[in-house]
């Protein structure tokens, strides 16, 4: 009896053992990817453009409205610029993280972004962006936010 439960106790540390080394050597575990929409939103935070665009890959496929309604793919640089436009346009823009959810390849994020606008008032606006991460580098960033202008009360 000794025998039979030192074997299956063996058994199962080995399978355990197998698992987590095959969940850490996938390149994308949950917990990573987490950690790197963590990282695009501090970066994003201390408007540190560069270092938020060096967590893409080479050409991202991108999606937001203010850039219309298809997917397009990006540079660095673009998004080092479309940032930096961003920010002179808005200097105190800052997001806050309502809930991140996981699925797969995929980081959900729903967030409000906030600031003073060029008319000196002042907005929030909630957002969800999909980050696709592949590799450790973020392949697609779709966002969702509505950019109907109107007098909303």
């Amino acid at each position: 009896m000794n025998k039979l439960t030192l074997f299956l106790l063996g058994g199962y540390l080995f399978f355990s053992c197998k698992t987590s080394v095959d969940k850490s050597t996938s390149g994308n575990a949950p917990e990573g990817n987490k950690a790197i929409v963590d990282t695009y939103f501090r970066y994003f935070n201390n408007h540190e453009w560069q270092k938020m665009a060096d967590l893409y890959s080479e050409a991202p496929e991108m999606k937001d409205p203010s850039l219309g309604t298809s997917n397009i793919t990006m540079t660095k640089a673009d998004i080092v610029k479309k940032y930096q436009e961003l920010h002179k346009a808005i200097p105190d823009v800052q997001d806050r993280i309502l809930a991140t959810y996981i699925a797969g390849d995929n980081v959900i994020v729903e967030f409000v972004s906030s600031g003073t606008a060029p008319d000196s008032t002042r907005f929030e606006l909630p957002i969800c962006t999909i980050f696709e991460i592949k590799n450790g580098k973020i392949t697609k960033d779709l966002t969702y936010y509505d950019n109907f202008e109107s007098d909303k009360k």
